[in-house]
Protein backbone atom coordinates (compact mmCIF):
# COMPACT_ATOMS: atom_id res chain seq x y z
CA UNK A 1 0.00 0.00 0.00
CA UNK A 2 0.87 3.50 -0.65
CA UNK A 3 0.51 7.23 1.19
CA UNK A 4 -2.10 9.55 0.51
CA UNK A 5 -0.86 13.11 0.83
CA UNK A 6 -2.61 15.78 1.02
CA UNK A 7 -1.99 19.07 -0.53
CA UNK A 8 -3.18 22.47 -0.75
CA UNK A 9 -3.70 26.09 0.91
CA UNK A 10 -4.29 26.64 4.18
CA UNK A 11 -8.19 26.58 4.59
CA UNK A 12 -8.55 24.12 1.64
CA UNK A 13 -9.24 20.75 4.62
CA UNK A 14 -6.16 18.61 4.28
CA UNK A 15 -6.38 18.33 7.95
CA UNK A 16 -10.37 17.50 8.19
CA UNK A 17 -10.53 15.17 4.84
CA UNK A 18 -7.28 13.51 6.38
CA UNK A 19 -8.97 12.09 9.69
CA UNK A 20 -12.18 10.84 7.55
CA UNK A 21 -9.78 9.68 4.74
CA UNK A 22 -7.64 7.59 7.17
CA UNK A 23 -10.83 6.58 8.98
CA UNK A 24 -12.31 5.00 5.39
CA UNK A 25 -8.91 3.49 4.00
CA UNK A 26 -7.83 1.92 7.59
CA UNK A 27 -4.56 3.89 7.48
CA UNK A 28 -2.83 6.10 9.92
CA UNK A 29 -3.11 9.90 9.50
CA UNK A 30 -0.09 12.31 10.49
CA UNK A 31 -0.58 16.10 10.40
CA UNK A 32 2.65 17.27 9.62
CA UNK A 33 2.24 20.84 11.71
CA UNK A 34 1.85 18.86 14.28
CA UNK A 35 4.63 17.02 13.76
CA UNK A 36 6.16 20.58 13.56
CA UNK A 37 4.69 21.95 16.70
CA UNK A 38 5.88 18.50 18.67
CA UNK A 39 9.56 18.92 17.39
CA UNK A 40 9.34 22.86 18.46
CA UNK A 41 7.01 22.70 21.60
CA UNK A 42 5.46 26.07 20.44
CA UNK A 43 2.73 26.53 17.78
CA UNK A 44 3.05 27.41 13.92
CA UNK A 45 2.19 30.88 14.80
CA UNK A 46 5.15 31.05 17.41
CA UNK A 47 7.88 29.19 15.37
CA UNK A 48 7.20 31.42 12.28
CA UNK A 49 7.33 34.65 14.78
CA UNK A 50 10.39 33.83 16.17
CA UNK A 51 11.98 32.11 13.60
CA UNK A 52 10.54 33.74 10.00
CA UNK A 53 9.64 31.90 7.59
CA UNK A 54 12.60 31.44 5.45
CA UNK A 55 13.73 29.06 8.68
CA UNK A 56 10.26 28.13 9.09
CA UNK A 57 10.17 26.32 5.37
CA UNK A 58 13.89 24.65 6.00
CA UNK A 59 12.09 23.56 9.67
CA UNK A 60 9.48 21.88 7.91
CA UNK A 61 10.91 20.07 4.99
CA UNK A 62 13.65 18.64 7.45
CA UNK A 63 11.06 17.48 9.76
CA UNK A 64 8.75 16.18 6.99
CA UNK A 65 11.92 14.38 5.48
CA UNK A 66 13.12 12.70 8.59
CA UNK A 67 9.73 11.21 8.91
CA UNK A 68 8.42 7.35 7.03
CA UNK A 69 5.08 7.51 6.66
CA UNK A 70 3.74 3.78 5.53
CA UNK A 71 -0.20 3.02 4.82
CA UNK A 72 -0.60 6.92 5.97
CA UNK A 73 -2.76 9.66 4.93
CA UNK A 74 -0.07 12.77 5.28
CA UNK A 75 -1.79 16.25 5.85
CA UNK A 76 0.76 18.44 5.15
CA UNK A 77 0.94 22.11 6.01
CA UNK A 78 0.30 24.50 3.41
CA UNK A 79 4.45 25.27 2.80
CA UNK A 80 5.33 22.11 2.42
CA UNK A 81 5.48 22.55 -1.28
CA UNK A 82 8.23 24.74 -0.53
CA UNK A 83 10.26 22.11 0.08
CA UNK A 84 11.60 20.01 -3.07
CA UNK A 85 13.43 17.49 -1.02
CA UNK A 86 10.75 16.68 1.33
CA UNK A 87 8.19 16.92 -1.56
CA UNK A 88 9.67 14.29 -3.37
CA UNK A 89 10.43 11.67 -0.42
CA UNK A 90 6.75 12.19 -0.34
CA UNK A 91 6.18 11.70 -3.64
CA UNK A 92 8.25 8.47 -3.88
CA UNK A 93 5.93 5.95 -1.90
CA UNK A 94 2.17 8.23 -1.72
CA UNK A 95 0.10 9.71 -4.35
CA UNK A 96 0.08 13.15 -3.91
CA UNK A 97 -3.37 15.19 -4.04
CA UNK A 98 -4.17 18.53 -4.15
CA UNK A 99 -7.59 19.88 -2.41
CA UNK A 100 -7.93 22.60 -4.85
CA UNK A 101 -9.93 25.59 -3.64
CA UNK A 102 -10.74 29.16 -4.74
CA UNK A 103 -9.02 31.93 -3.24
CA UNK A 104 -13.04 33.52 -2.79
CA UNK A 105 -13.68 30.09 -0.76
CA UNK A 106 -10.20 30.02 1.30
CA UNK A 107 -10.81 33.98 2.41
CA UNK A 108 -14.41 32.28 3.67
CA UNK A 109 -12.90 29.46 5.14
CA UNK A 110 -10.03 31.32 7.00
CA UNK A 111 -11.16 32.94 9.95
CA UNK A 112 -7.49 33.03 12.11
CA UNK A 113 -5.49 34.06 9.42
CA UNK A 114 -3.34 35.88 12.21
CA UNK A 115 -3.25 32.99 14.40
CA UNK A 116 -3.10 30.19 12.31
CA UNK A 117 0.30 30.44 11.28
CA UNK A 118 0.69 30.37 7.76
CA UNK A 119 3.82 31.40 6.34
CA UNK A 120 3.22 34.31 4.38
CA UNK A 121 4.77 37.63 4.44
CA UNK A 122 2.99 40.59 6.27
CA UNK A 123 0.20 42.55 3.64
CA UNK A 124 0.17 39.25 1.09
CA UNK A 125 -2.93 38.50 0.78
CA UNK A 126 -4.37 34.85 0.51
CA UNK A 127 -5.13 35.71 -3.30
CA UNK A 128 -1.57 36.68 -3.85
CA UNK A 129 -0.34 33.39 -1.45
CA UNK A 130 -2.76 31.25 -3.56
CA UNK A 131 -1.25 32.73 -7.26
CA UNK A 132 2.47 32.21 -5.61
CA UNK A 133 2.00 28.17 -4.55
CA UNK A 134 -0.72 26.75 -7.06
CA UNK A 135 2.06 26.26 -9.71
CA UNK A 136 4.22 24.20 -6.90
CA UNK A 137 0.59 22.11 -5.82
CA UNK A 138 0.21 21.31 -9.42
CA UNK A 139 3.98 20.39 -10.02
CA UNK A 140 3.57 17.81 -7.37
CA UNK A 141 -0.15 16.43 -7.59
CA UNK A 142 -0.71 13.28 -9.39
CA UNK A 143 -4.86 13.73 -8.08
CA UNK A 144 -6.23 17.29 -7.90
CA UNK A 145 -9.68 17.44 -6.41
CA UNK A 146 -11.73 20.51 -6.82
CA UNK A 147 -12.90 21.41 -3.37
CA UNK A 148 -15.37 24.45 -3.65
CA UNK A 149 -18.89 23.68 -2.36
CA UNK A 150 -18.28 20.62 -1.01
CA UNK A 151 -18.47 18.53 2.26
CA UNK A 152 -15.57 17.05 3.38
CA UNK A 153 -17.05 13.61 2.97
CA UNK A 154 -17.66 14.74 -0.66
CA UNK A 155 -13.73 14.97 -1.02
CA UNK A 156 -12.90 11.76 0.80
CA UNK A 157 -15.41 10.12 -1.79
CA UNK A 158 -13.52 11.82 -4.84
CA UNK A 159 -10.36 11.15 -3.59
CA UNK A 160 -11.28 7.38 -3.09
CA UNK A 161 -13.00 7.01 -6.42
CA UNK A 162 -9.72 9.15 -8.42
CA UNK A 163 -7.06 7.14 -6.60
CA UNK A 164 -8.92 3.68 -7.08
CA UNK A 165 -6.12 1.15 -7.67
CA UNK A 166 -3.45 3.79 -7.37
CA UNK A 167 -3.38 3.80 -3.48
Amino acid sequence: MKNIVLIGMPGAGKSTIGVILAKSLLFDFCDTDLSIQKTTGESLCDTISKIGIDEFIRLEEAVIYKQDFVNSVVATGGSAVYGEKAMNKLKENGKIVYLKVSPDELQSRIKNIHTRGIAMKEGTTIKELYEERAPLYEKYADITIICDGKTAEECVDLIVKEAGDRI
